[in-house]
């Protein structure tokens, strides 16, 4: 139970299968607390079983929250979830629990520690100008904004373009819009614990194997059935698996490539998340 001066939270992150949803429900049940979802597929109603939400007798252990909680054609964005998850908190701190928040998708941790940067609309001319230059961009952010040019690779042409165009509509550095975003964000004044599931890749690997066999068996086939008609390029289409489900049910292609291809993706999403935690929030490691 977390002392009525101060705020605390926990926070456990990691790739898929690390065994960051075990963690968090043990933290929870030991430490008086209420695990909040930071997943941006668990958030979906149909997608329990592929993106391997609490079971139902897991969350009557401890109040589990912004679980399942959006239709899947429904919008949802990085800024709706923060705006979500501060609400959660608080509601956690006014009843005496501490927040245990769990999941993946490093741009949920990142909005929740460092804020959204409040930059306004790009008018379109500024950006189209921007990302169709065909000059040095790094010499030009260099001349506008050096302490932001310090802070890119001059190879890195996208984060470039879009610091050139944040400067060139506002007038501002986005480093200032960051720290605004920053000094706003859920956890400023909170005292944080981080706990990263560092798991060797491997072992991960084997995890994620079997762990879409035991989909298959729980009833993974049905739940992409259900889903089999929805745009495909809405967001929760892109849980691992299901595309691949869909096809199998299509016809286009047997059950058994169907896994093998998940689990193919399954790996290469793996080392996707251990690259994006490293060079975007390497405090975690």
């Amino acid at each position: 139970m977390t002392a009525r001066h101060e705020k605390r939270a926990l926070l456990i992150a990691g790739p898929t299968a690390s065994g960051k949803s075990a963690l968090a429900l043990e933290k929870a049940v030991a430490l008086g607390g209420v695990v909040i979802n930071a997943d941006a597929l668990q958030v979906y109603a149909p997608l329990r079983i592929l993106s391997a939400r609490p079971s139902a007798e897991e969350e009557a252990l401890v109040p589990h929250r912004l679980y399942g909680h959006v239709g899947a054609e429904q919008p949802y964005s990085v800024a709706a979830w923060a705006a979500e998850v501060r609400r959660e908190m608080e509601a956690a701190w006014a009843q005496g629990l501490l927040p245990v928040i769990t999941g993946g998708t490093g741009l949920y941790f990142r909005a929740l520690e460092l804020g959204l940067a409040p930059v306004p609309e790009i008018p379109d001319e500024v950006r189209s100008r921007w990302r169709s230059f065909a000059g040095d961009l790094h010499a030009e952010l260099l001349r506008r904004d050096p302490a932001m040019a310090a802070k890119l690779l001059p190879s890195d042409r996208q984060r470039l373009s879009r610091a050139l165009e944040v400067i060139d509509a506002s007038g501002r550095s986005l480093l200032d819009w960051q720290k605004d975003g920053q000094d706003q964000a859920p956890l400023a004044g909170v005292t944080v614990e981080r706990v990263f599931m560092d798991v060797p890749r491997e072992e991960l690997y084997a995890r994620a194997e079997a762990r879409f066999d035991a989909m298959l068996a729980a009833g993974a086939l049905e739940e992409a059935r259900a889903m089999i008609d929805l745009d495909p390029m809405l967001p929760a289409m892109k849980a691992i698996g299901l595309p691949e489900l869909i096809a199998h049910l299509r016809g286009e292609i047997t059950r058994e490539q169907a896994a093998t291809q998940a689990k193919t993706a399954t790996r290469n999403f793996i080392k996707r998340q251990f690259t994006w935690w490293r060079s975007q929030l390497p405090h975690w490691r």
